[in-house]
């Protein structure tokens, strides 16, 4: 296939992200051009494959039976005990749907063609090409050939090991202390508490920092993933089945169908995030739910804010860094606060040993602990702390102080 040298737009990165970002360019009248190193979009999937009503409706997604596989109305929280916390979201409207990630990345992208942007599969981007300090293009490995293709704008969308951004010199790396490393087995035969409802676990000997989660897909297939930090001895598989180990009863009939693993940052968006002629957005920029490492959604609103910021620089002929920080500043006042907020909960709860989990599972409100995932009811749980835990008020108290 041919594909010419000039372009409005080239989406480096087709993933949610990359692939809503080209679709809202191309609706725009901009020529467009996704490039994907994978010669198959959505594998291997590198998530956990939750997706809530409340991005689905930022982005303007309709379910679709082919990816929308599960419905699922809360979570179940287990405490290191084995307390059972039950939130449903229903009363809340926080309902949403674990979906099947390959089937769903395709029709995103197949969106994206319908509204005018082409694709270049199995092609890897080995620098970006500059006229100064200004991006102006990408060169492209593909089918045996260097290809040297112009753009007005590049949109980096390759992923947590981004390396477009680094090519135009955005720092991008971040330390293993603030990067999580998951890993994953999807299974049949698995007992479920509740076909509509995620489980959670916690706890130091379950997953130092994080959580073990069983998200169901329907019947009695799911997704059995743990999170920890990045910089441990003991790797995330190893935990993973140590705790299947432990719940023999629960897999006594499971069997993995597939397995999937990947780095998920868990800090703060990089500070920098256009150039002159680029812009950053999702994994790429560290644009993720630092409590609960999701970030499907919010890589695809940012890429809604750069297509419409970007499509008028481009029409202005100004793509400038200047320019381009407009969409710098509409991404910190439509989510870059809230999870910064987000990241002061998650610094709060990885200093907490287990007696101090289990006297949250006891005396906070399923309400309160679902709204720590929105930045929300910090304060509530640091002053409930202060009353209940001699142990954790020092730590409490200088968290209160900085919120």
């Amino acid at each position: 296939m041919m594909y010419d040298s000039s372009w409005d737009v080239i989406v480096v990165g087709a993933g949610p992200g990359g692939s809503k970002c080209a679709q809202e360019f191309a609706e725009r009248g901009m020529k467009t051009l996704v490039i994907d190193r994978k010669q198959e979009l959505g594998a291997p999937k590198r998530c956990g494959e939750g997706l809530s009503m409340r991005w689905i409706k930022i982005t303007n997604q309709k379910p679709n039976p082919k990816w929308a596989l599960q419905e699922i109305h809360g979570a179940i929280l287990i405490s290191p005990s084995g307390k059972r916390v039950e939130i449903d979201t229903r009363k809340t409207g926080q309902t949403g749907y674990i979906i099947e990630r390959k089937m769903w990345e395709k029709e995103l992208a197949a969106e994206a063609i319908r509204a005018g942007a082409k694709y270049m599969l199995k092609a890897l981007v080995y620098d970006v090409i500059k006229e100064g300090e200004q991006v102006t293009g990408v060169k492209v490995k593909h089918e045996g050939k260097e290809l040297e293709l112009h753009s007005k704008l590049v949109i980096a969308a390759d992923g947590v090991d981004s390396m477009v951004a680094r090519y135009a010199g955005i720092k991008t790396s971040m330390p293993l202390t603030e990067c999580d490393d998951g890993y994953q087995y999807e299974m049949a035969g698995v007992k479920l508490m509740d076909p509509h409802k995620m489980e959670l676990y916690f706890g130091t000997d379950v997953a130092p920092r994080g959580y073990v989660w069983v998200f169901p897909k329907g019947n009695d297939t799911a997704n059995v993933g743990v999170g920890i930090r990045g910089d441990l001895k003991k790797t995330a598989k190893e935990y993973l089945d140590e705790w299947i180990e432990n719940n023999k009863e629960k897999f006594e009939n499971a069997s993995i169908i597939e397995v999937n693993a990947g780095v998920i940052p868990v800090t703060a968006a990089v500070e920098k995030k256009v150039t002159g002629g680029l812009m950053v957005i999702g994994d790429a920029a560290r644009m993720v739910n630092p409590i609960h490492g999701g970030g499907i959604g919010s890589a695809m609103e940012a890429g809604m804010m750069a297509a419409e910021i970007g499509t008028k620089a481009i029409k202005e002929g100004d793509v400038s860094e200047e320019r381009l920080k407009e969409y710098e500043e509409v991404w910190e006042e439509t989510r870059g606060k809230e999870f910064k907020k987000i990241l002061k909960v998650r610094q709060f709860f990885e200093k907490l040993n287990d007696e101090q989990m289990e006297l949250i599972a006891d005396a906070v409100d399923p309400e309160t602990i679902l709204e720590l995932g929105h930045g929300k009811g910090l304060k509530t749980v640091l002053k409930i702390m202060v009353k209940k835990s001699p142990a954790a008020a020092k730590l409490a108290m200088s968290f209160l102080k900085n919120i």
